[in-house]
């Protein structure tokens, strides 16, 4: 997919988010990228799996408030039983190393961090990785999200290498479920360890549902009062996506205070439901 159709994509959305009643029509939204309603509804659909109009009827804050109704059994279960639960990343095996608290502290020194810059499905991202696994996976605005690495690993050692991170895009990104696969992809975490926890509890939301910072609270014995906390940890978090952060939000329904722009969590969420045949969360679920 390439990165034009997602800035496409996410023009859309960014009306649709600011817009109110009545819905656009299809004419509308064509126009409002110069398309034809024919190539907006082909381009539209192949990203994302389904028409405009499918896309935005679930676009409610009230669509986002039975999702996480409907979540609730779900994530329990999945929270009881940690990374083995069910629909992480598509069903793609995930292994966890987590840096020691020493090597954390060293700020990189001795370890050598590569990284490429690739097209993904919700634009342009920067992903790095060690020879232990992947370390940061970021959606950068000009060269900023370098400058967040290397302020994150100061004393690491920084290779541009696009041809050693390139085959785990399709990985990171395919709409297709890998199955009994451990260890398809690794990753390589350094934080405090209540930030650890946070990212494992995050590893444990399935694909296609939600979760609120209260519960993933809850979920760690820290009762809601940890909410804030939890909600420090969660953007705090150095790998967008596969790490999934944007099944976060707010107790109300309501998405904001992702770390890569509130559109393109929508963009996530509305893809990513698509994927798993289940109703998208869309419109005005950012209010």
């Amino acid at each position: 997919m390439s990165n034009d159709t997602y800035t496409m994509i996410e023009g859309v959305l960014d009306q649709l988010v600011q817009m109110p009643d009545p819905q656009p029509s299809l004419t509308d939204l064509a126009n409002s990228v110069g398309l034809s309603e024919f190539h907006f509804q082909r381009l539209f659909k192949d990203w994302v799996g389904v028409s405009p109009k499918k896309f935005m009827q679930h676009l409610t804050l009230e669509a986002a408030k039975d999702r996480l109704r409907a979540s609730a059994n779900v994530l329990d279960a999945s929270y009881d039983a940690g990374l083995s639960g069910p629909g992480r990343l598509h069903d793609l095996m995930i292994n966890v190393e987590a840096m020691t608290p020493g090597e954390y502290r060293k700020g990189g020194k001795g370890l050598t961090i590569y990284h490429g810059r690739h097209d993904t499905p919700f634009g342009v991202c920067d992903l790095f990785m060690t020879d232990r696994g992947i370390c940061g996976l970021e959606f950068p605005a000009g060269d900023k999200s370098s400058r967040v690495m290397f302020a994150r690993w100061p004393h690491a050692d920084f290779v541009e290498a696009p041809s050693k991170t390139r085959p785990f895009i399709d990985l990171v990104f395919s709409r297709s479920a890998v199955q009994s696969v451990p260890g398809v992809l690794s990753l390589y975490l350094g934080g405090s360890k209540f930030q650890l926890q946070v990212w494992k509890a995050l590893l444990s939301i399935p694909s296609g549902t939600l979760s609120t910072y209260g519960d993933i609270a809850e979920s760690l014995h820290m009762g809601r009062q940890g909410a804030r906390a939890v909600g420090g940890a969660v953007g705090a978090n150095p790998i967008g996506w596969l790490i999934p952060c944007h099944r976060v939000i707010r107790q109300s329904g309501a998405i904001s205070g992702y770390r890569w722009g509130e559109t393109r969590k929508l963009a996530m969420l509305g893809w990513e439901a698509s994927c798993d045949g289940i109703p998208q969360i869309q419109k005005r679920a950012a209010r």
